[in-house]
């Protein structure tokens, strides 16, 4: 049973629990992701979503369970090892540095170097602005500049910028935590947009909401948590969303 659910999920988390000194975070969840397949997780203010994403990006460690990542098991020691496997995450905070320019914080990390009359490598600018600007272009981001600095973006083209460099860098799963909190309507349907758009260009999507509506709209499954444990997976065409937001408000 356990092989085939390897075989066929893109992300395979089997039995995960855990503890924060003697509080139970999470108790023996099973969660997992199909490739090219959005899934909304949703639940409450203390269900463990945010534990169960710290658990898969490398944050935390489990008590106990297994991960499966690409049909192979994973330890993550920290968030980079999950980034070099294919694992992108947009924070609510969103990582970014707004005093910096919009490029610079695509390749935050993991800059583009040249050689100089063969002194030590220096930042290719110039590459890292056109290709900034394509990573943009290519999931429909069309910003003045990207020399332009962070600070000077709304909401929603700070996660377009945190979206274009999972695509750029070929995420092959990227998390969405809380994306849309606190953006206007316009905003919010473009962001909306960005999430199809990866899963149209090979990505795999988690989409962290508390949302229903929001959710529903985009994701082909839903998993429920509540206080650590997981009391649901419902693919969206099989149930309505009344019945979901039911679910959550009954647990």
């Amino acid at each position: 049973m356990f092989d085939k659910e390897i075989e066929d999920n893109l992300v395979y988390m089997k039995g995960i629990t855990k503890y924060f000194g003697k509080v139970c975070a999470l108790d023996d969840v099973y969660f997992s992701v199909k490739p090219q397949e959005i899934v909304g997780l949703v639940g409450d203010n203390g269900a463990g979503k945010s534990t169960l994403i710290k658990i898969l990006c490398g944050v935390y460690k489990p008590n106990n369970g297994e991960i499966y990542f690409s049909g192979r098991r994973v330890f993550f020691n920290n968030p980079k090892e999950a980034i070099e496997a294919g694992i992108e995450t947009t924070h609510q905070d969103l990582a970014l540095v707004d005093d910096m320019n919009i490029y610079r914080n695509i390749f935050m990390g993991r800059e583009l170097k040249k050689s100089v009359m063969g002194f030590l490598p220096v930042l290719n600018k110039e590459m890292m602005i056109d290709r900034a600007r394509l990573a943009l272009e290519n999931i429909g981001v069309h910003i003045g500049s990207v020399k332009d600095y962070v600070k000077n973006l709304s909401g929603g083209q700070k996660q377009s910028v945190a979206v274009g460099r999972a695509t750029y860098f070929k995420a092959k799963l990227v998390i969405m935590d809380e994306p849309t909190a606190s953006m206007s309507l316009k905003e919010t349907k473009k962001i909306l947009e960005l999430m199809i758009r990866l899963k149209e260009t090979g990505s795999s999507v988690i989409f962290i909401s508390h949302n229903v509506h929001q959710v529903f709209s985009i994701a082909d499954k839903i998993t429920i948590l509540s206080h650590g444990h997981k009391i649901a997976d419902i693919y969206t065409k099989d149930t309505t969303e009344d019945e979901v937001s039911n679910i959550i408000m009954n647990n």
